[in-house]
């Protein structure tokens, strides 16, 4: 079969379509044909095994796929890897339907994205009716869905970040009070401004370096930052815990992979509701791009550049 196979660790370059054996079940496990494949940031990592979780070649990137299941349906799948490619190993078990008037684009966008977006919200931050929250990256897969679920939680301000004019405009468009500039030294004081003056209750952080030190220093007494990515690839600065307590503030940690092992009911529910307002038309999806397979590279780099708003997919 057709798929990206990288056997050494590195960037976009080394994205290119070969032809490899077919993928060998095991216990539980069936193959089955991918519609399209989500592509996240996260594979990105995966590529140059600098995530969370190590990553071992010969490997296939990619977590996400819509497969045509035993039934003809489509159905929505999280795998470990495998994704980039024309057949995918899969556990009956974690098949999604995927409802009818429902894309191939948005139902992947609810698999880490959404599901993301959405525990970041209920579960790490435990958003409050009124409060205000930041949304870095706001124009993005997971960013988009944020505003909206927010502003569905009751937020009293919600406030996105994005890089460029027209990013901010589609921030606006989702739902967001105030669009802000993430680039320049003086991020901390324009984030306040946007809340009208007052320091933040939550920020959703997913850049890490400068932007995760002027969010932490833009919250309020009691404000939560929750730091689920680090995209610039730059650390932060160690955080204090003398500093927090001094401070009022908290910094929560969020990775999907915990929720997913540990409370799968919890990932199950977030997906199913996220579907569900999709399919009613009470929740909108941003899609980024579609590439063919061959186009892999060109779709990391957009990524990492960038340029995109939204959820990228590739076509097998």
């Amino acid at each position: 079969m057709r798929a990206v196979q990288i056997t050494e660790f590195g960037g976009p370059e080394l994205l290119t379509v070969s032809e490899v054996p077919e993928p060998v079940p095991g216990d539980g496990e069936v193959v089955l044909d991918v519609l399209a494949a989500g592509v996240n940031y996260a594979d990105t990592h995966q590529t140059e095994d600098s995530y969370l979780a190590k990553q071992t070649l010969p490997l296939i990137p990619g977590g996400e796929a819509i497969v045509r299941g035993p039934d003809g349906r489509r159905y929505a799948t999280l795998v470990g890897s495998g994704a980039y490619a024309e057949r995918v190993l899969a556990r009956p078990d974690r098949l999604i339907p995927v409802p009818d008037g429902v894309d191939d684009a948005a139902a992947l966008g609810t698999l880490v994205q959404g599901s993301t977006a959405y525990l970041l919200i209920h579960r790490a931050a435990r958003l409050e009716p009124g409060e205000s929250v930041v949304v870095h990256a706001g124009a993005g897969g997971t960013g988009s869905q944020a505003i909206q679920l927010a502003r569905r939680a009751g937020a009293g301000r919600v406030i996105a970040t994005a890089s460029t004019p027209d990013k901010r405009a589609i921030t606006l468009d989702l739902g967001a009070d105030a669009a802000v500039d993430v680039t320049g030294d003086d991020l901390r004081d324009r984030l306040i401004e946007a809340n009208g003056g007052a320091k933040v209750d939550v920020v959703l952080e997913m850049s890490g370096g400068p932007v995760f030190d002027a969010s932490l220093r833009a919250l309020a007494p009691l404000g939560r930052l929750v730091h689920f990515g680090m995209a610039s690839r730059t650390p932060a600065t160690p955080v204090l815990p003398s500093a927090l307590m001094r401070a009022g503030r908290s910094v929560i940690g969020f990775w999907l992979f915990h929720v997913i092992r540990s409370r799968p009911d919890l990932y199950a529910a977030a997906v199913g509701e996220l579907l569900g307002a999709l399919a009613d038309g009470s929740l909108r999806s941003l899609h980024g791009g579609e590439f063919p397979l061959e186009k892999a590279a060109d779709a990391h780099r957009a990524l990492l550049g960038r340029t995109t708003s939204g959820k990228l997919i590739l076509r097998p």
